[in-house]
């Protein structure tokens, strides 16, 4: 199988976050692409119509993309255990969805400054962004402090993502402020090998 894949999503993290807990990375190759909606043409449009990573391209069928399709794919592949079954399932899910929500909006952030125009560009947007983050924050580090503290699943590998993503793009933001259990939680998580093997490269 190959995945295409940029070092700096986090999206793309989180699925090779997930092939290095399950054991997989040995059996996927990294295809390193970048692009973004204005500059398509290194992205994999044949895998992916939507121009959006990762996608992964298999063996015995399409490639299959949207990071949350690939990672419940590869967790049925290495025998289900980071998608809970049970009432835990639906935190789990919702957890990633919150995660995912995050990047999102990070990332709107980040094109909002490198992409459109300076003299195009709307502050009060990119602050309205910011507030989903951070009351999606404050929602994590309110009510979901048990589940993030129970057994590893695919809903704490999203967060860690996303809280990576906000290190790597938004530190001047400091979103551990105000967040002390998220903040301690994630300091715990960074330490995991497979969060250590996906850090993006600085710069």
């Amino acid at each position: 199988m190959r995945l295409y894949s940029s070092e700096t999503s986090p999206y793309a993290r989180k699925v090779r976050v997930l092939l290095h807990e399950t054991g997989q990375s040995d059996e996927v190759e990294i295809v390193g692409v970048s692009g973004n909606p204005l500059d398509t043409q290194s992205m994999p449009l044949a895998q992916n119509p939507l121009g959006k990573l990762p996608a992964l391209a298999r063996d015995d069928g399409p490639a299959i993309y949207d990071s949350r399709v690939i990672c419940r794919y590869l967790d049925a592949r290495a025998g289900g255990k980071f998608y809970p079954e049970g009432n835990r399932l639906w935190e789990t899910l919702t957890l990633e969805a919150t995660a995912d929500g995050i990047m999102d909006a990070a990332i709107l952030m980040v094109y909002e400054a490198r992409i459109r125009p300076e003299d195009k560009r709307f502050p009060e947007w990119v602050e309205g962004q910011w507030g989903k983050i951070a009351r999606a924050l404050t929602a994590l580090n309110s009510r979901w402090m048990s589940h993030l503290n129970g057994p590893l699943d695919m809903g704490q590998i999203a967060v860690a993502c996303a809280l990576g993503y906000l290190d790597f793009r938004h530190g001047d933001r400091k979103w551990r402020a105000g967040n002390d259990a998220l903040a301690d939680w994630f300091k715990k998580f960074e330490t995991r090998s497979s969060f250590a093997a996906t850090t993006p490269p600085k710069g």
